[in-house]
């Protein structure tokens, strides 16, 4: 990719609608757009009504233009956006009109990639651009523009600044000896070593949550046959995705569907029935149910309120648990009477509430503060995996009395680590700090 470039792509997801927008970024987007449009000049900010028109001189389409110069753009140069009738052909004759003109066809990414370079986005901010196109639940969704507002790289660059603050101490101790630096105590440059450690480890805490938001939860549905597992599958979908039936053994195999249950995802499994049965298939059903509820976040576990209460056995797991009632809109059974759970009729479409709450309960509890949530995600994770380890060997270091090079070393390496998160740190921050901190030399 070269930032020399002029650049033009569809930003709009593909098909027909009412709008489509064309996104041209690059030191030549506005004189691009002007050639396709009778050299008509843009002015910076201003929604203006302009006619494309091919090289014969003929109309393509008729646009809203919106001239953003840099560096107060997405990109950070300067970009036109276009505003089209939404129509697939018209939008690809634009596109192809402006290319002749001079800009190229964008890279996925491109434009992410460039607000990037360009110091407009951090890496965690480009990554949360994805998580909320893809976003599957309120919760999912305000997670990630927490993150585009810088609420990881925030914290992130926290912890680097003061393992910055050690390692220029360290470097000037060991670099500059003539000129008197008196070295910290031991315990102060641990007590930074340790706030940074510890806001590494929050950030850490957060790892779970994330894939959830992302992910989604993991929950298996199980139960005996015919206690109505399809059928709450098919209540919480809103339509009839599974074969629902009273003879027992209609499910075989595991359904997979995504459902938004308020602030969340779920991806739900419905499985087939548990029981004693000497059918090759229902058995091996039956260990694919085991096998999803083994690998669960969340386990449902669907009964019969009007039969009698049969223990089912379940994988041991760390999943949550909820026992879900089913049929509640018919008389219950002695045995039931007094068992906590959630009571339900997917008959009558009654109980999805109290679901919903149950599950809020269960995962948003653990999550504490909603507003300001920030969850990472695996590349986040391994980094700042690494970075504290580095972070405990220069502490080791340090409490042992080795020598000050070593502890630099450690701490650069965790500085690294850091620095891949966020994609701007650069250890020459170090010898800048050193200088402004101590005036080396005057």
């Amino acid at each position: 990719m070269q930032q020399s470039d002029t650049i033009a792509a569809i930003a709009t997801a593909p098909g027909s609608g009412a709008i489509a927008v064309i996104r041209v970024s690059g030191p030549q987007a506005h004189d691009v757009v002007q050639g396709c449009i009778g050299g008509r000049v843009l002015q910076t900010r201003l929604a203006t009504l302009v006619r494309v028109r091919d090289t014969h001189g003929c109309v393509l389409d008729e646009c809203v233009a919106t001239y953003f110069a840099g560096p107060a753009s997405f990109t950070g140069e300067d970009t036109v956006e276009l505003s089209c009738h939404g129509g697939m052909l018209v939008t690809r004759r634009v596109l192809e009109r402006l290319l002749a003109s001079g800009a190229r066809p964008a890279e996925p990414g491109e434009f992410s990639r460039r607000a990037f370079e360009n110091g407009k986005l951090d890496l965690t901010q480009a990554e949360a651009v994805m998580d909320i196109i893809n976003a599957g639940s309120d919760l999912a969704l305000r997670a990630a523009q927490n993150q585009l507002q810088g609420a990881i790289g925030t914290q992130v660059a926290a912890a680097a600044d003061t393992l910055i603050n050690v390692a220029a101490h360290v470097e000037a101790y060991i670099d500059f000896p003539e000129e008197d630096i008196a070295p910290d105590t031991t315990d102060t440059l641990l007590q930074q070593l340790d706030a940074a450690a510890g806001v590494m480890q929050r950030l850490l805490a957060t790892a779970d949550e994330g894939r959830l938001l992302r992910e989604g939860i993991r929950t298996a549905i199980v139960g005996a046959p015919n206690v109505g597992k399809s059928s709450l599958l098919n209540m919480l979908l809103g339509y009839e995705r599974a074969i629902v039936s009273s003879i027992a053994g209609t499910t075989r195999d595991t359904i997979e569907e995504s459902v938004a249950l308020g602030g969340l995802r779920l991806r739900l499994i419905d499985t087939a029935g548990l029981h004693e049965s000497a059918d090759a298939i229902e058995c091996a059903g039956m260990e694919r149910s085991r096998r999803a509820g083994a690998e669960a976040d969340l386990i449902l576990e669907v009964a019969d309120v009007t039969a009698p209460r049969v223990p089912l056995e379940l994988p041991e797991t760390g999943a949550h648990h909820l026992l879900l009632l089913n049929k509640c809109d018919q008389p219950a059974h002695p045995d039931w009477e007094g068992v906590e759970a959630i009571r339900i009729s997917c008959a009558a479409g009654t109980g999805r509430e109290a679901l919903e709450q149950a599950v809020e309960q269960l995962f948003l509890q653990e999550s504490g503060e909603r507003d300001n949530l920030a969850a990472i995600n695996t590349r986040h994770r391994h980094a700042l995996q690494q970075a504290l380890e580095y972070l405990a060997a220069a502490r080791a270091a340090l409490t042992s009395g080795e020598s000050p090079e070593f502890v630099d070393v450690d701490l650069r390496a965790a500085l690294d680590s850091l620095g891949s998160i966020t994609g701007r740190i650069d250890t020459e921050d170090i010898l800048t700090r050193v200088f402004a901190t101590f005036c080396l030399g005057k």
